[in-house]
């Protein structure tokens, strides 16, 4: 079925020069995109310390910056995903396209922290837009036979974005001061908006005419927010009742949604698919066993193995960059290999390169931790452009959007949680005390348990990769079902 608005009289060139000039633009458009709100994530939490500085904030002011961006971004998602699916997910593309940038801009001039925290929450807003579309749109343009490739190269992105952030977000900082990474945002965020604006053509919104639910959105953002905020203070005591809290509204959503027409949490996507279902538990446990690494070995190589900031942060770069440069490839394999298959090594690749970490001590040479985390980067890209292929080869059209954002949803609470196990464990084996070489031992002994855990959460997940079911064999586009 056709979903484009594009007029094929009004465009020239042939049926098939209109579809490949379409592929390019949404690809460039997507990638783009995708590149923007990852550079802007991790070049503004380099930021951070001058921001800190600047501002008098004590830590727990400090986080509020990076949490409020998350917290919009993973409880808007959801609901922008339905939204794109029933007005189209090229307009809710663009709308947060402008609102990332609006929000980015005003970061750049913020006076003082609640501006700054306010500004921040329509920055991940105006992310979490293209975050729910812009996959979707990816996946609505490709053909299934190289729909692959083209997520692999949009996951490629993320890696860059995230590559690049760092290094020259602390450039800039170091050079013009932090509203600096705010700035930068904007030339490639119109970049983006010059692009998907003008020159990629049509829509696509495969429920129009469904109904949005209002009620099943408040009461999941709420649901969501509790769950993250009791994740994140998990050791304080209102972190344990935020979370209890989040169980009461996850129950409350599901009566809600089961007696919903057109829920915006649709269940039975999950309880009828089984690829869908468990590839998004593969992709949350992925996440949850991976994002804490970075955390964990910027804290040991600068603490422990006294080496300075840039000097860890191009140790760091390793994993990144492998994943950058192997997750197109891994995309254009999932086309032709079983993509159970190649995110089933993937995930035992990544398990070897956790337990690897878990041997780290003071004089461990610097080759063992680049290999470490080599290991990790070909693990992650044959997992996760193969397990995004087949989430969204499992659903029908109509559905592009929450599958989008149901699996970005995935990927940000797992980041939370794998932050989360590392904080318990220094709260628990370190306490409150500055990490230094002091502490050196209890530090190690929290990161060994750490890494022990997230190799054991990642095997874990192996199971619910490898019981998806097969995704080729047999499969139809499913851009042709109604």
């Amino acid at each position: 079925m056709k979903t484009t608005t594009e007029s094929d009289a009004a465009t020239p060139g042939t049926p098939g020069q209109r579809e490949r000039r379409t592929e390019l633009y949404g690809i460039l458009t997507t990638t783009s995109a995708t590149f923007l709100t990852s550079f802007a994530g991790s070049s503004s939490n380099i930021a951070l310390p001058r921001i800190a500085a600047d501002f008098g904030l004590d830590a727990v002011n400090l986080g509020w910056i990076a949490l409020s961006y998350m917290l919009a971004t993973a409880a808007l998602v959801l609901p922008m995903g339905r939204l794109g699916d029933l007005y189209g997910r090229h307009r809710i593309f663009i709308t947060g396209v402008v609102i990332f940038t609006v929000g980015s801009l005003a970061c750049a001039f913020a006076d003082n922290i609640g501006q700054l925290i306010a500004f921040r929450v329509i920055q991940g807003a105006g992310a979490s837009m293209q975050f729910a579309t812009g996959m979707a749109i990816t996946t609505s343009i490709f053909p299934i036979k190289r729909r692959g490739m083209a997520l692999g190269i949009n996951t490629a992105s993320v890696y860059f974005g995230l590559s690049v952030g760092p290094t020259f977000g602390g450039w800039l900082t170091h050079a013009f001061g932090w509203p600096a990474v705010f700035f930068a945002c904007i030339p490639p965020a119109l970049l983006v908006l010059v692009i998907s604006g003008f020159l990629l053509k049509g829509e696509w919104k495969d429920a129009e005419g469904e109904t949005f639910d209002l009620p099943g959105t408040i009461v999941y953002g709420a649901a969501l927010v509790a769950l993250l905020l009791g994740l994140t203070w998990i050791t304080r005591p209102t972190g344990p009742v935020l979370v209890a809290a989040s169980v009461g509204l996850f129950v409350l959503l599901g009566f809600i949604e089961n007696r919903t027409r057109y829920p915006v949490v649709n269940l039975r996507i999950f309880r009828g698919n089984r690829t869908f279902t468990f590839s998004n538990i593969a992709a949350l446990i992925n996440y949850s066993a991976t994002f804490g690494t970075g955390f964990l070995l910027s804290l040991y190589l600068q603490n422990i193995k006294g080496f300075t900031p840039q000097h860890a942060g191009t140790i760091l770069l390793t994993q990144p960059i492998i994943q950058a440069v192997l997750s197109p490839v891994a995309g254009r394999l999932s086309d032709r290999v079983e993509p159970t298959v190649l995110a089933s090594v993937g995930m035992l690749v990544t398990t070897a390169g956790l337990a690897a970490m878990s041997f780290h001590g003071p004089d461990t040479p610097i080759w063992f931790t680049v290999g470490a985390l080599a290991l990790l980067g070909c693990g992650f890209a044959l997992f996760s452009s193969p397990n995004t292929n087949a989430v969204m080869r499992s659903l029908q059209r109509r559905d592009f959007g929450i599958g989008s954002a149901t699996l970005s949803t995935m990927r940000i609470i797992g980041q939370i949680m794998s932050l989360g196990i590392a904080t318990v464990l220094f709260a628990v084996i370190l306490g409150d005390v500055e990490i230094n070489d002091k502490v050196a031992p209890q530090f190690l002994s929290s990161m060994h348990i750490a890494f022990r855990i997230f190799a054991a959460l990642c095997l874990t997940g192996v199971f619910f990769s490898m019981n998806r079911g097969k995704v080729l064999t047999g499969q139809r586009d499913p851009s042709q079902s109604a």
